[in-house]
């Protein structure tokens, strides 16, 4: 099995998956977990022999994708680590697919956000009380884990990916 394969059928959706548990249970999502996106990244491109062309246009759309989700961060919309985790993972993704997958990931994120404004107009069971990520997920002043969404979405667009298809040999 080749270094690409692992990295993109291993590494990425079990860094998605655990920033999605993350920021459900924490509400935050590790700035280690980006830089290991990022760094995964940058080994796949060099074992798949990305160009200069291609290697820009993905370090350019994980530009834009920080530059415009920090200016999200700074006006209060979102979190710093959705952000970091945005631009991690439109650095995969490059221009090709970075529409589709913000697309989706605003989708989910607002079903996400009516699911829990629904939960946070109705009290909490006794039973789940005991529970403190879930009294702080129930917690009108708290935000929303968004990483859910932005995980869910990139494991949707993965397989439509210049890096899934050169990985898998396509």
């Amino acid at each position: 099995m080749s270094l690409s394969l692992v990295l993109v059928l291993g590494l990425f959706p079990l860094a998605m998956a655990y920033a999605a548990a993350s920021d459900l249970v924490s509400m935050t999502i590790s700035n280690r977990l980006c830089l290991i996106l990022i760094a995964g990244f940058a080994v796949c491109a060099a074992v798949l022999g990305f160009d200069l062309s291609k290697l820009g246009s993905h370090l350019a759309a994980g530009a834009l994708v920080l530059a415009i989700s920090f200016g999200l961060f700074a006006a209060g919309w979102i979190g710093g680590g959705d952000a970091k985790l945005a631009a991690a993972t439109a650095l995969w993704f490059g221009f090709d697919q970075l529409m589709p997958y913000l697309s989706i990931a605003g989708l989910f994120g607002g079903l996400l956000t009516f699911a829990l404004l629904m939960l946070r107009a109705r009290p909490l069971p006794a039973l789940m009380e005991t529970w403190p990520w879930l009294r702080r997920l129930h917690a009108a002043n708290e935000g929303v884990p968004y990483g859910i969404a932005l995980a869910f979405a990139a494991l949707l667009v993965l397989p439509e990916t210049r890096i899934w298809h050169a990985a898998i040999g396509l």
